[in-house]
């Protein structure tokens, strides 16, 4: 079994992949600080996998720490890194914790890797890294643009970071960056999900704690902008075809597939849904009245983005497979688990 590395591996879209990976006959490893995630999430992988996932409290900013962890675990074959600081209203507000945090980390990991002749890196990059494109869908060859947010500036960073390390003559390291849309959904157990702590940053939480009667009521952002109901268009993608994706990234990768040395590609379903959508969606999905209202448009967001998901078809052999309502039921499916478990 190969021995994969999952920095960031205890959180939302980094629990879902250690459960596809396991499933795919890898042997995932956890390193995780769990600054953003909670450690029930390990109980939720145990319940799914019959077994637990080796796991190490570390924060990936630390050399030592992560050294530590390639030496005891020995024969790694490949990192997938997840780990990060992902809200874009927060990283407005704390910037310099972002670049520590999501450009740091990656720069370690970078150091320590060759170190241990670990050559295959999988990086979670962002749709953020187009910020507002002048044409949609975007592809791979869409240029990217000031990023909108601190954020999206250090997703870009650690992108030209890869790419330098690339063209360095020493340079044995394979990266395969993935640009993600946006991830909703639980597995379909309803042992991991999710998990935001305080406040959700992201759409469906929001919404399903809305619904749970967590939040009193949902905020959609600006219903202005130029869409076909006012609202924010997104490309969402359920979290488990997501993972999915690193499973045939992690293959190309080992299987020496990849044509260069960095390789991207936009994970995504190939359509946008509008907010009113997905709130409409979610209603028919759950049964539940939404209660929302409309605010002013909120700083950093773009008005409309999806993904053109031709080349990950083509190249990678990877298709969405969920569709939104299905997305949506899972959610809600896992807040309702999250309320039996709090009561």
């Amino acid at each position: 079994m190969k021995k994969i590395l999952v920095t960031g591996g205890a959180g939302y879209i980094g629990s879902h992949t250690v459960v596809e990976l396991a499933q795919a006959g890898y042997e995932p490893v956890i390193i995780d600080n769990f600054s953003n995630s909670k450690e029930s999430v390990l109980a939720g992988l145990h319940a799914i996998l019959g077994r637990d996932v080796p796991c190490y409290a570390i924060d990936c900013g630390d050399a030592e720490a992560l050294r530590e962890v390639f030496r005891a675990e020995g024969n790694v074959a490949g990192v997938i890194h997840f780990a990060a600081f992902k809200a874009v209203g927060e990283s407005v507000q704390k910037p310099l914790a972002y670049f520590h945090n999501n450009v740091g980390s990656l720069l370690t990991l970078l150091q320590v890797m060759p170190e241990f002749g670990v050559e295959n890196l999988v990086f979670s990059s962002s749709c953020t890294v187009y910020g507002n494109p002048d044409a949609l869908p975007v592809t791979e060859a869409t240029p990217t643009k000031p990023a909108t947010s601190p954020y999206g500036r250090t997703k870009q960073m650690c992108e030209d970071v890869v790419h330098d390390v690339a063209g360095a003559t020493s340079n044995k390291l394979r990266t395969i960056l993935l640009r993600y849309f946006n991830p909703i959904g639980a597995h379909a157990s309803a042992k991991i999900g999710e998990l935001p702590l305080g406040t959700p940053n992201n759409l469906v939480p929001f919404i399903t704690q809305t619904a749970a009667g967590i939040r009193e009521q949902l905020t959609i952002f600006g219903n202005d902008y130029a869409t076909p109901d006012g609202t924010n268009v997104r490309d969402y993608i359920h979290v488990v075809d997501l993972a999915k994706a690193h499973i045939v990234a992690v293959q190309r990768l080992l299987d020496r597939k990849a044509a260069d040395a960095v390789e991207t590609f936009n994970i995504g379903t190939g359509h946008g849904n509008t907010v009113l959508e997905v709130v409409k969606t979610f209603e028919q999905a759950s049964g539940q009245k939404l209660n929302y209202s409309i605010g002013p448009r909120r700083p950093g967001d773009v008005p409309a983005i999806y993904a053109d998901a031709t080349k990950a078809a083509t190249v990678l052999g990877f298709k969405t497979e969920t569709s939104l309502f299905d997305s949506l039921a899972s959610a809600w499916k896992w807040q309702v688990a999250l309320q039996a478990v709090s009561h």
